[in-house]
């Protein structure tokens, strides 16, 4: 492709709205444009880079028995309800009407239609284990669409889904389908992680998410430094010691004007905040469930939710913490509450503790869980901290930032016994299908491996996701010597097999460069008057400074064999 007619409109001033790399790249780039509020066009470079991602993708998974499918944007109203997410999903939900006023969304995800779809064609086990994917459109009305790519309303995903006769045989699926994400990322070029991660809005008992390693992520990770545990914080898991003891003493209420959160009681009664036990009051599906953590910890809601069950789960509202425990927003405690309770491991046996006393402007010391608050049960309900040692070896945990741009889930029956998908055993007995689900955000990786791959002067592609692999950049196109050049090596990386742009623009050096590094194609290959009077090149990487002289019929056997090594790495 020749510069001259490729349409890649590169821009000097920064986009206002771009608050990360990737959407500033993007859009300076000539890859994307905006249309609406997390909705993009996608212009030739960008679009080259989303294909080049989807046929990775397609390669890796028809390589373990996939099955691509094509399945309907706009999905009637009355498959969601019957799982239940009409309502449950809310308002990022996109509703529609058809002209005869039945009711529709443009499709998040496709569990509901997917399963609809297996419900009517599985009859028997032998038509088990199936996995069937698709690559599609989908559209999430995000109340903050923000970053370009990496929070957008509109995006292109893989969703895939598996079905299977067995518990057994659908987390041997779980499994495949992890190993072949890892081998997807690892041929994107790309450093991630895969991490233990709450299952969301999807559902299902274990998931998965494979996240970039990129300073700008808003997920944080955990991981551990000898074994390879990785958790998103929400799920991670750490071992601390043994139940806090203050010494035991008598139940005593004080006094604690005006003072109400952890860092004030604590400041008052000058007490660490180890020592108290903080009660948050959660609203689970209409029931009131208090959650206890020691005051210096913090709830991990995922972990609640994970205890306590449920679909949805929110904080209590002041009026609703009154009507549950008798006291004020701030005051509340474990101490005579008629709520389920829910305390974290660490509070187990635990003595001597501060609580809130269920009344303004009061709490209480010498608090002892078995005596004060028996009734509780316990889970691991705490965030977990880097630094603390791992919950499976001697090791300590680190903290990373990361991209979630795939997850993978065993949803065991969460769909299909609602939907009603089941399937004849050998004995002719009806039972009910097994599923996973397993997403790639195609659009979003394209975003996160610019955010892990750029500098100053701009993007810098790994080779299996550029664009284009190499650029020829002829300094004066006058000069017939250096354009004969620049079009034979042009011409020998075509027929190399190499997707190589040469730019022919009758530009000055410096414009053609800037452009070459802000795109940041992986391989430039420079040609000018003296050079080219002496038989030979530049050749320069993108991740990289120096130049490298070859001989001109040398060029395209040399970038060549530098691309398929670079893929191989």
């Amino acid at each position: 492709m020749r510069l001259t007619r490729l349409h890649a409109p590169t821009l000097k001033e920064v986009p206002a709205e771009a608050e990360v790399a990737s959407h500033r790249l993007l859009v300076r780039a000539g890859m994307i444009r905006k249309v609406a509020r997390g909705i993009y066009d996608f212009l030739p470079l960008g679009l080259r880079s989303v294909r080049k991602i989807e046929r990775i993708v397609r390669e890796e998974l028809d390589r373990v028995g996939c099955q691509e499918v094509l399945l309907p944007v706009v999905c009637p109203a009355e498959l969601w309800q019957e799982s239940g997410r009409w309502d449950y999903y809310g308002r990022e939900l996109l509703r529609l009407k058809d002209r005869h006023d039945r009711e529709f969304c443009i499709g998040p995800t496709h569990e509901e239609v997917i399963t609809d779809l297996v419900r009517r064609d599985v009859r028997s086990y032998r038509a088990l284990p199936l996995n069937l994917y698709q690559i599609q459109t989908k559209f999430r009305d995000e109340i903050r669409p923000r970053f370009g790519l990496m929070r957008g309303r509109e995006f292109i995903m893989k969703d895939g889904y598996s079905f299977h006769a067995s518990y057994e045989d659908c987390r041997r699926e779980y499994e495949v389908m992890r190993g072949a994400y890892s081998r997807i990322f690892k041929r994107c070029g790309l450093e991630f992680r895969a991490v233990e991660a709450d299952t969301g809005a999807i559902g299902g008992s274990m998931s998965h998410e494979f996240q970039v390693l990129a300073s700008s992520g808003e997920d944080l990770i955990l991981s551990c430094d000898r074994c390879d545990y990785a958790a998103n914080v929400e799920k991670a898991c750490s071992t601390l010691g043994g139940a806090a003891s203050f010494g035991a003493g008598d139940l005593e209420e004080i006094a604690t004007p005006g003072a109400a959160t952890i860092e004030e009681v604590s400041a008052f009664l000058k007490e660490p905040a180890s020592r108290f036990v903080k009660t948050l009051v959660y609203v689970v599906d209409g029931r009131g469930v208090a959650a206890l953590v020691r005051g210096d910890d913090q709830v991990s809601e995922a972990k609640l939710k994970g205890a306590v069950g449920g679909n949805a789960l929110r904080m209590a509202e002041e009026s609703e913490i009154l009507a549950h425990t008798g006291g004020p927003q701030g005051f509340s405690g474990p101490v005579g509450l008629k709520l389920e309770i829910v305390a974290d491991e660490t509070l187990r046996g635990a003595v001597g503790m501060v609580t809130g006393a269920n009344r303004r402007d009061m709490h209480l010391k010498g608090v002892d869980q078995a005596r004060d608050f028996p009734n509780a049960r316990f889970a691991d309900l705490r965030t977990a901290r880097a630094g603390e040692k791992c919950s499976r070896c001697e090791g300590r945990l680190e903290e990373h930032r990361g991209i979630e741009v795939g997850q993978v889930f065993y949803l065991g029956d969460k769909y299909s016994r609602k939907l009603g998908a089941v399937y004849l055993d050998p004995d002719g007995k009806e039972q009910v299908i097994e599923m996973g689900t397993y997403g790639i955000g195609v659009t979003r990786t394209m975003a996160a491996a610019i955010e892990q791959n750029h500098d100053d002067a701009g993007i810098i592609w790994p080779v299996a996701i550029a664009p284009y692999e190499a650029l020829v950049v002829p300094v004066k196109m006058d000069d017939e010597p250096t354009r004969s050049a620049a079009e034979g090596i042009y011409s020998a990386l075509v027929s190399a097999g190499v997707d190589v742009l040469i730019d022919d623009r009758d530009e000055r050096a410096g414009v053609k460069f800037n452009d070459a590094d802000l795109i940041g194609i992986p391989f430039r290959i420079t040609l000018g008057p003296r050079g080219v009077a002496k038989g030979i090149a530049e050749v320069k990487r993108r991740r990289g400074s120096e130049n490298v002289e070859v001989e001109i019929a040398r060029v395209a056997e040399h970038v060549a064999a530098a691309i398929v090594a670079e893929r191989s790495a």
